[in-house]
């Protein structure tokens, strides 16, 4: 079973008129809401995130230099 549309049909809620409006002092239909946050996300601290930057480099630098030395060690063959 599906679940109904979040929007009423407009063709069967009362009190609205051509083109979907409503009259002034009406109250349009209740629809589905979504709101954003309603505070402010912590921000990352800085150093954290260098942390990690520092971190990731060095794995790489690793890990190409094992391959270099590997490369090396079988051209020397």
């Amino acid at each position: 079973m599906t679940a109904p549309p979040p929007d009423p049909d407009p063709r069967e809620t009362p009190g609205l008129e051509e083109g979907g409006g409503v009259a002034p002092g009406d109250t349009p239909p209740d629809s589905a809401q979504t709101s954003g946050l309603s505070h402010r996300e912590p921000r990352q601290s800085k150093g954290m995130s260098l942390a990690w930057v520092l971190t990731i480099a060095i794995v790489v630098v690793l890990v190409a230099g094992f391959f270099i030395a590997y490369l090396v060690t079988v051209l020397a063959e």
